[in-house]
């Protein structure tokens, strides 16, 4: 079985949003605009974007 994962692509500039909005932003490794990680599909991971889904694109 494979494991699914999300690519999360920083699209919106942190700069004037929420001081731990951004900590969790550069937490999940984008550091600058248009860069893309892949995550685990999981219940944490879920939740932190939920907090900033405003700064992302996720897809599955």
């Amino acid at each position: 079985m494979a494991d699914k994962k999300l690519k999360v692509t920083l699209v919106h500039s942190t700069i004037g949003c929420v001081p731990k909005h951004r900590k969790i932003v550069e937490g999940i490794g984008l550091r600058k605009l248009n860069r893309t990680v892949e995550l685990p599909d999981n219940a944490s991971t879920r939740s932190i974007i939920r907090q900033v889904g405003y700064l992302l694109k996720v897809e599955e």
